[in-house]
This record gives structure tokens, sequence and C-alpha cells, in this order.
């Protein structure tokens, strides 16, 4: 296993860790009842952090940031001289952690996106992982929710006898939620995004050399250019300059922490 610590990415704190530390971590936190607050972050969920930050304060709180994305994972080498083998994908991840939770009769809620990707979702991952205990799902409802709300939803997933929870709010979405609901839940939290749509066979994951050399982006940009053209063909240029600024001393970004005085802001 790999841990390297935390270092900033633009201010972010990501962890140099390996898939196995990562797996680890979240499974030990689970079989001891503690909060793991975990999300897989590659350029766009870095750069989130590195405009807005009131949200860099807030992944900074979480216990557990993994480099999704070659770009992430190669700037913790240069910047810091980690070598990872490589990337942690966030289906990678998730996987990691259903089989393991298989294994150890550990059971995980799902919330987040619509009712016929959560069936799809849970029915892939049931498929992959027999034995994976699935003991409830909660779509979105795509706003911010009362406080009765927030405290009711606490209260189905404490019901449930839950170890973890997955959640696909998307970024940063899932990402706040992690953080808000961390201390509320006391157990891992999973922020994971698009790997909702690819168990539930919606998105095609990129073929493994598109990942291998930094050429995801250009797959998912392809498959969806409407959505996705901004977040690569603009923030990506922006993320290695400022890479570039912090390698060579031009610019310093120390990690930023919360001040206490955020509003309560994650969609349900």
């Amino acid at each position: 296993m790999i841990n390297k610590g935390k270092h900033s990415i633009l201010g972010v704190n990501v962890h140099a860790v390996d898939l196995e530390y990562a797996v680890s971590k979240i499974v030990d936190a689970a079989e001891n009842k503690q909060p793991c607050a975990t999300s897989a972050l590659a350029v766009h969920g870095v750069m989130t952090g590195f405009f807005d930050k009131i949200h860099r304060g807030r992944l900074n709180t979480l216990d557990l940031i993994v480099p999704d994305g070659q770009p992430v994972r190669m700037a913790l080498q240069w910047l810091y001289g980690h070598k990872l083998p490589n990337r942690i994908a966030g289906a990678d991840l998730t996987a990691g952690v259903a089989r393991a939770f298989a294994q150890r009769g550990l059971k995980v809620y799902l919330y987040g996106s619509k009712p016929d990707v959560l069936d799809d979702f849970s029915k892939g991952l049931r498929r992959e992982f027999p034995g994976l205990q699935i003991v409830g799902q909660e779509p979105s409802k795509f706003r911010r929710l009362t406080e009765q709300e927030r405290l009711e939803v606490v209260s189905r997933i404490k019901a449930s006898g839950a170890d973890a929870v997955f959640v696909g709010l998307g970024c940063p979405r899932q990402e706040v939620w992690a953080y808000e609901y961390r201390e509320l839940l006391g157990m891992p939290i999973l922020a994971v995004g698009a790997v909702f749509d690819f168990f539930a066979g919606n998105l095609p994951r990129a073929p493994q050399f598109c990942q291998d050399y930094c050429l995801e982006w250009f797959y998912r940009l392809i498959q969806e250019p409407k959505r996705l053209w901004q977040r690569y063909l603009v923030l990506g240029p922006i993320y290695i300059a400022n890479i570039l600024m912090q390698g060579i001393g031009i610019k310093a970004f120390p990690p930023t922490m919360p001040d206490g005085n955020e509003k309560l802001e994650s969609f349900g």
C-alpha cells in the first residue's frame, strides 16, 4: 500500500495514495463506524476548489481525496516527486470498495441521480459483486433540502443499517454533500459521480489506452460535447498554466480551511 500524505494541488489537498490504500482506509472506517468523506477528483474537481475559496475549504476537510485523472496524478509527481502506479478513477475506487464490502458483509446505501439510473446502478453492482448488500437507495430531489428533509435523509440512511453511502450528485454538489453530511452520518461517504451511469450501463468508460495516456477527457468530450466543452477546453489550459506557476515558484497555493461561517448548500 502507498500513502505519501496529502499535498496542495492549486490549494486543494490531494492524497498521494494508491487504490489499495484508499480501499483499505474506507473499509476500516466502515468497520469501525467512523466517518470517511471521500472523493476522486480529476482536473474539473480540483478547479472547482481553485475558483471558489469556500468550496476549497470544504474539500480540504474531506478525509480522502484521491487523484482521479492522469493530470492530477502527474502533478503530484512533478510538484512533490510522488510517483504513483496509476490514477484512482472513481469507478475503480467504487469497484474496490464494493468488492471489499461484499467479502466482509458490509452494507451500502445509494443516494442521488434519478430513479431509473439508481435501479440500473443497483442491478449493475449486484451483478458484478454478488453478495453486496444494498440496503437502500434514494434519488436526488435536484434542489436544496430543508433542515427537516436533511434530518429525514440522515434518519433513513442510519435506519437502513448501511455502513457507507455512495453519492452521485455530480461535481461539486456531491463533495458539498459529503462535507455537510459527514458528521451527521458518521460513516464513509463516497462521492462517485458519473460512476452511477457507468455501472448502470448508460455511459461507457473510455478505452484503457485513453485512460493511460491522458486522453479520457477527449473521449468524454466526444460523448458529451455540449456539456463538457468548457470543462476540458477552458479549464484544462488554466489548470496546466497554474500548475506550472506552482511548480516553478511564481505563485503559491496554500490550502484553505473553512472559517465556520459557511451556509448549508448541499442538494439532495
